[in-house]
């Protein structure tokens, strides 16, 4: 039997397991062990398993993973998140849809020290929620603008999926995290412009907010303040050479710990900030570990160049592979979460793009935000899970139907990043 071959039984292989509803990391560690003792043997097998969780767990760059977790975690805990919900309802006081499109800008300006999507959306849930609903927002546009502000996440610096995805591909993580930063603000712009649409389509949805003066604006930013420091302290300084994104990490994570000790955060909310971040760091590292085990099976059993051979005798352009490439994506972000479906992914089909000559920070912005569409669509859609579960009294087709506007703008932006790479790269020239 072909090394290709074995590889290609090793992927449906993979498949069948995630149907079989096994943990997604064991899977990948199944397959690449399995898979690897075919090509090679069961004793090189047994000896990389000995090796890669080693190899993963002792990786400085990946200490830069437990870090924007934590710094997410502290926020939460500390009542930065209400905070800023309270200036952001205040800057858009008057507003038709004020309360929903604050709670947009909140995910965003939340998400730019989260670097997590599912606790982006969490967290602006238990704050914003309450407040739309109380006055009178429809369910549907209340659920669905927190959904959607949620995948901001994953997108705006300092994003963990554009973390994972660099180091899967050796690329800078800081010019990783340079090119998210307008693609992430186009998707806070066009958010804020699907919810004023629909205010002017279907002006009942919402009511108008209560009209803010000028002072109470300006007095507002304060709660912005924290956000925005924690956000240009890691971005400047690695853009400015200062620390490297793994050092940025540790010093965003300090400046917030600090902030959260002067807010009034003690023993005890530490030691549950620590134990969250524990816990989603341990489950981070287990599809690392189980990703890098099957990348060696894909590795040694070549069937990424032989999909890529293949490709080639299609004469198809590298436009047309691409957007194949993104409608995978799409598809398999129906039914997987992002994370895993990156580490899943990229090792399959990054030899591809190189092949083909595709920019490869260009590439992995229009991945994560490909990515971070299948957050919202359904039939899985983790953030519109993590809403519910978070809001039991809204059923689920009410919120995946609230946030049906908001894929629709996402898909506009994913078009204007294909048909104009310099969106997404043009920082990194100036």
């Amino acid at each position: 039997m072909s090394s290709e071959l074995i590889g290609a039984l090793g992927l449906g292989g993979l498949l069948v397991l995630m149907i079989l509803r096994v943990p997604v990391a064991l899977c990948m560690l199944i397959v690449g062990v399995v898979g690897f003792s075919r090509i090679i043997s069961w004793d090189a097998a047994i000896s990389m398993l000995k090796s890669v969780p080693i190899e993963v767990l002792t990786n400085y760059s990946f200490s830069a993973i437990p870090m924007f977790i934590l710094m997410g975690v502290l926020a939460a805990h500390s009542g930065m998140a209400g905070k800023l919900f309270n200036s952001t309802r205040t800057l858009c006081g008057g507003w038709k849809g004020g309360l929903a499109i604050a709670a947009v800008g909140s995910c965003g300006i939340f998400s730019a020290i989260s670097g997590s999507s599912l606790a982006t959306a969490s967290t602006m849930t238990r704050v914003a929620l309450p407040e739309m609903e109380r006055h009178g927002y429809n369910r549907g546009l209340a659920t669905g603008a927190l959904a959607a502000g949620g995948t901001l996440g994953i997108m705006i610096p300092p994003s963990i999926a554009l973390l994972i995805y660099a180091i899967l591909t050796e690329q800078s993580v800081g010019d990783m995290f340079i090119a998210g930063i307008v693609p992430g603000l186009m998707g806070l712009l066009f958010y804020a412009l699907t919810v004023t649409l629909m205010m002017r389509v279907k002006p009942e949805l919402a009511v108008p907010g209560e009209p803010t003066a000028w002072s109470e604006k300006l007095r507002s930013l304060a709660g912005l303040v924290p956000f925005f420091g924690v956000f240009l302290i890691i971005i400047l300084g690695i853009y400015f050479g200062l620390f490297t994104p793994t050092e940025g990490a540790s010093v965003g994570a300090f400046a917030t710990l600090i902030y959260a000790l002067a807010k009034g955060m003690r023993a005890r909310g530490l030691w549950t900030s620590v134990q969250e971040t524990l816990a989603l760091s341990t489950v981070v590292f287990f599809m690392l570990v189980g990703a890098e085990t099957l990348g060696y099976f894909i590795s040694v059993s070549r069937i990424s160049f032989s999909i890529s051979d293949a490709l080639y005798g299609l004469e198809l352009s590298p436009m047309m592979v691409l957007l194949g490439i993104l409608l995978l994506y799409f598809v398999l972000g129906m039914f997987m979460d992002s994370i895993a479906m990156l580490v899943i992914t990229v090792p399959v089909v990054f030899p591809i793009i190189q092949a083909l000559g595709i920019d490869p920070v260009w590439f992995g912005i229009v991945t994560v935000l490909t990515v971070e569409l299948g957050l919202i669509t359904p039939p899985v859609g983790m953030n519109v899970f993590v809403i519910k579960a978070m809001a039991p009294h809204v059923g689920l087709g009410e919120i995946f139907k609230g946030v049906a506007p908001f894929i629709a703008s996402d898909l506009v932006r994913l078009t204007l990043l294909v048909l104009f790479p310099v969106l997404s790269t043009f920082l990194l020239t100036v």
